[in-house]
Order: structure tokens, then sequence, then C-alpha cells
């Protein structure tokens, strides 16, 4: 316990640090600053109980959002309260209606989780995927309040599983009860004593599909594709525009490309513009309709682009890791990301062996594998039906969360 929380200051003065360098710590240490005074001051004159999400980036806020509307749905007596760890998160999700309080989470003190849950007071607290805090269980755990975890997975390396994740493990077993992706971390779990488990699956399922549903067009994506074939990039990294940029110098008469960078920054929306031999436009700008490529240089519109699209490349792959590839399949196209980084995302390696999704090394690799299918339709049509089946499949991960929701909330 004492080196976790040496640990945690360490880490609190590592980011106080890089602050004074770089912007996303500085947005970290800023958005903690007089925390508990904010929070105390929306939270405290309101008189019904709350339920605390808590993400830690915007992919978990994906997983955690149709469980939030659900509930606002089903217990519209209750507040929501949604903290962020990141950045990354809160900033992009700040103003997102469907909370009523949005905050980052204070650091994992004693003191902190104390003051945090005294100021809360929740009557459910649920963590996303891979939130585990030592001082924040345990204070929950201390005044009886359930804590559930969503949308978690488990592998046998990560160090709950270890001789020596003793601490850890005790962590995992202050949870009154863990929604899991799959059976493998089903086993886990009950291998260390924990089995107040159930396989629900992931969320990120009910949440794209209901995208799908709610048919959301955007005006100036739908004139720019026209009648023409789209070929819809997301989350563009640096290392994925060189397989892309001679993808699109080499198709620029067939196809017109949409592209969705992982982030905006001017200079690497001119380095998109300079790798590529073909008229590209913004979507911020007046859009040329003429134009091969569409640029999207702001953020939260992607999940709705990829409907535009025949097929998808959805980059992090040949990075730190793969983006979310749900939002492109929901929509049945076929999906294709780098080779590099995917194997821990189960929708990807499902896909693959599906049909339906393609890990390709390179420009030479996608571009074989884009031919296979353009002349050979009946691949196409397999990869669009895979995709599409696939979603379906694997719907109701959050009626399961919502179920038990009810037990706890209405006992």
């Amino acid at each position: 316990m004492i080196f976790y929380s040496l640990s945690i200051q360490f880490l609190r003065l590592v980011y106080y640090v890089a602050a004074l360098f770089h912007p996303k710590a500085k947005l970290f240490v800023n958005g903690r600053k007089q925390i508990f005074n904010r929070l105390e001051a929306a939270i405290s004159n309101q008189p019904t109980k709350l339920i605390w999400l808590h993400c830690a980036s915007l992919g978990e806020f994906e997983q955690g959002r149709p469980v939030m509307e659900m509930i606002r749905k089903e217990f519209p007596n209750y507040k929501i309260l949604l903290t962020f760890f990141s950045p990354s998160g809160y900033e992009v999700r700040k103003h997102y209606s469907g909370a009523d309080f949005i905050y980052y989470l204070p650091w994992d003190t004693r003191n902190n989780a104390r003051r945090f849950v005294e100021i809360a007071q929740p009557a459910l607290a649920i963590f996303v995927k891979y939130e585990f805090w030592h001082y924040y269980t345990a204070t929950l755990k201390q005044r009886q309040i359930p804590i559930l975890s969503i949308s978690s997975i488990f592998r046998q390396n990560q160090i709950f599983f270890k001789w020596y994740g003793g601490f850890f493990r005790r962590i995992l077993k202050k949870f009154n009860h863990f929604f899991v992706q799959n059976e493998q971390s089903v086993g886990l779990l009950k291998s260390i004593g924990v089995t107040s488990v159930a396989l629900a699956g992931d969320t990120r399922f009910d949440r794209v599909h209901t995208i799908t549903q709610q048919n959301k067009t955007i005006a100036v994506a739908e004139k720019f594709k026209g009648t023409d074939r789209v070929f819809v990039v997301g989350s563009l990294w640096p290392e994925d525009l060189e397989v892309i940029a001679p993808f699109i110098n080499e198709h620029k008469q067939s196809l017109k490309f949409i592209i969705a960078p992982h982030e905006i920054s001017e200079s690497f929306l001119q380095e998109i513009e300079e790798s590529v031999e073909v008229t590209c436009t913004r979507f911020s700008n007046p859009v040329n309709l003429n134009a091969s490529v569409l640029i999207i240089d702001n953020i939260g519109m992607l999940s709705a682009l990829y409907r535009y699209g025949e097929f998808a490349y959805v980059g992090g792959a040949f990075g730190k890791g793969l983006h979310n590839i749900l939002e492109a399949a929901c929509y049945g196209v076929p999906v294709f990301f780098g080779n590099k980084n995917y194997e821990k995302f189960k929708e990807a390696t499902e896909l693959i062996m599906r049909g339906g999704a393609f890990a390709i090394s390179g420009y030479a690799e996608l571009e074989a594998n884009y031919e296979l299918m353009v002349n050979r339709p009946e691949n196409f049509l397999l990869a669009c039906e895979v995709t599409k089946a696939y979603i379906q499949e694997n719907l109701g991960a959050t009626e399961k969360i919502i179920s038990h929701c009810r037990k706890l909330l209405t006992a």
C-alpha cells in the first residue's frame, strides 16, 4: 500500500513538471485545481441521489455511454456524475448532455477518495473497463456503496494474476460485480476467487448499433460522396498515412476518400495534403465537391461518417493500438487496419477470422486485398455481410448491466 501511495505521488509530480511543457499535461493538472470546491458547489445543493460512472478516456466513455443513456431513461430521478482520468476524454466530452456533472477524477489518495465520496454520496458506482483504483474502491466498499465494473476484459499477463499481485487482487475483490467481455475473463477472475462475474459482452456494440438506428446525416459528406464510391479513413496517424497516401494516389480515378485524423493539428493536415497527388478539401472550408479527398478537421463526427463509405480503414494499429473498428463494421463494410498492434482487440481478431476485416502490413497488402474485393464482387459482399452480422450477434450487454442496476437501485 505504501508503494502504491508513493507511486501515485510520483506520477502526480511527473504531471506537474510535464505541465510546464506539454499542453495535455497542463490540461490534466489545471482540470483538477479547486476540484472539490467545484464539486461541492455543484452537487451539495442537489436533493436527488446520483449514480457515478467513471471512464479513463474517450474510448471507455463510448463503452459507458449506452449504460448512461439507459440509466437516464429508466431512473430519471437519479443524477449522473461522470468522471474522466484523461484530458482526451474530458476535454472532448465535458459538455455531454447525458450527464449532469462532469469532472476530472481527483488523484487516488486516501483523503481525496474520502472527500470525493462524501461530497457525491453515490447510490451506485460504475467503473468502465480497466479502472481499478485502490482508495476509491476501499472507500466505496467501506460505505457499502455497490461498485460495478462494466465491459471489463482481463488477460493472463496482467498483474492481478501474478504471484506478486496480491495487493491488486484485493482491489478487484472490493467490486460487487463484474460484467466482462469474454469467457477468458470469467475464468481468470474465478481463478483468483472473484466469483461475482457475468459474461455480458461489450457495450460498444449497443452503442454503434444505436448510431446506425439514428441514421444521422452529414450533409457535406453526403454531397461530397454523390454517386461515387468512398473509402473512409478514420483515426489516421502519421504511420497510417504512409500506407494510405500511395493507395489514394493509385485509386484517385475510381475512389473518393474521407479522412478523419486522430489528432487535429495544422502541421498534420498539411502533411496529409502534401502526401497525395490529388485535390484535397477541408470540412471547415467551403467544400470543393470535385476534390478527391475530404479532410475532417474537427472532432466528434467519425462514427457517423463511416455510413458514407463502401470501404473503411481504421488507424492506430501501426502505433499505440487499433482504434474502434466497430464504428465502421456496424455499417456493413470491409475494414482494413495495420498488422502491428491489434491482437488484444477481440473484435479485430474475430472479424479477421470471419473474413470481414483485414490486417495489412503496408501499402502493397492493402492494395492486394482491395483488388481481391473489386475484382471478385462475391468477396466484397461476403465481407459486408460478415461485419453487419457480427454487430447483430453481439448486442445486449447494456441490458444485462441495467437489469443488475434495477435490482440494486430498487432494493
